[in-house]
This record gives C-alpha cells, sequence and structure tokens, in this order.
C-alpha cells in the first residue's frame, strides 16, 4: 500500500495535480503491446490514461486486442495532457499525413510537454516538422522517412531529445513506457 501511495505521489505535478496522458491508436491494427505496456507502466506510476483514435468504435490491434477509444484526436487540446503519445502498428500510417495529427504534435511541444510515438508512429512526428535535426528512432525499415525530414536516426530502442521521446517497435513497449513514466516524474 505504501509503495501504491509512493507512485501515486510521484506522478504529482505542481500543486499535487494528477499527470495526464492521451495515447492514439489506429481505427485498425495498432500494435498492441506498444498500447498496453506502456498504459500499463504509466497507470502503475499514478497518470491518467484515456486513449484516442479517429473513431469511437471499437478498435482492434494486430494481435486482437480490443480497445473502445474514449476520445476523438480531433477532439485533444494539447493544453488538457501532460503528453500525447502515438502508437504504431501497421494502422500507425493513418496519421502520417494528417494534419490535425500534425498539428497537435506541433502544439503539444510548443507547450513544452512530451510528444512520444513508437513503432513506424515517428513518421508522423517527422512529417509534422518537429524531428528535423533531432535524435530519434523508429521502426528500421521506416528510418529512411525520419532521415529526410531531418531527424538523426540512432537505432537505439528509445531515444529521448528533449521533450521528444521516441521508440523503435513492440520489443521496447517497456522501455518506451518506463521512459515516458520518468520523464513525467521531472
Amino acid at each position: 500500500m505504501f509503495g501504491i501511495f509512493i507512485s501515486w505521489a510521484q506522478a504529482q505535478g505542481e500543486g499535487g495535480k494528477m499527470k495526464k496522458v492521451v495515447m492514439i491508436i489506429a481505427k485498425e491494427n495498432f500494435r498492441d503491446e506498444e498500447l498496453l505496456k506502456p498504459k500499463e507502466i504509466l497507470e502503475k506510476n499514478g497518470v491518467a490514461v484515456k486513449i484516442a483514435s479517429s473513431t469511437l468504435d471499437e478498435a482492434t490491434g494486430m494481435l486482437g486486442a480490443k480497445v473502445k477509444p474514449d476520445m476523438l484526436v480531433s477532439d485533444i487540446k494539447a493544453d488538457d495532457f501532460d503528453s500525447v503519445i502515438f502508437i504504431g502498428g501497421q494502422g500507425a500510417s493513418q496519421y502520417w499525413d494528417d494534419p490535425v495529427a500534425h498539428t497537435l504534435a506541433k502544439e503539444t511541444l510548443a507547450k513544452g510537454k512530451f510528444i512520444a510515438a513508437i513503432c513506424i508512429a515517428p513518421v508522423t512526428l517527422a512529417k509534422a516538422g518537429i524531428l528535423n535535426g533531432k535524435r530519434a528512432t523508429v521502426w528500421s525499415t521506416d528510418a529512411g522517412q525520419i532521415k529526410v525530414k531531418g531527424a538523426v536516426y540512432t537505432g537505439k530502442n528509445v531515444e529521448r531529445d528533449g521533450f521528444i521521446i521516441t521508440g523503435a517497435g513492440p520489443f521496447a513497449a517497456k522501455e518506451f513506457g518506463e521512459e515516458l513514466a520518468k520523464a513525467l516524474k521531472e
């Protein structure tokens, strides 16, 4: 019980305000463990997690997870969250050229909040223009897509450059979640 209180207390911001994040998934073919493992880690650290997608209908992961989104991506306001997190999987490409996703990524970073993406989702951040000159990682087959937009591809499992956190894929889901939880305690 004491450990739960400590974790909850560590997730509090100034004035005791609980940290809040929104995790954005594709309507189909998001990567299950890239959503579920970081979500579990964040919640264990006292962070409130919302799930957003392009529809409020049940979303399906590549491995069969079923998730009912809490909100639409178009309704997310950067001011309402301490971090915006794009989840990967084959379906994540639906946000690569999405102007709403690009605006959200830029606004989140401009407000000094954490913007994160894993697997192929860092391509969305690159296309939004926020990875130019920043260290980042991505699913290795998409490294060229972030490099052409000016990112410094590192190939690490997880990379953090200031308020930007990127992960390379499902094998990095736990480490990605731990880095997010650590960043939100700063």
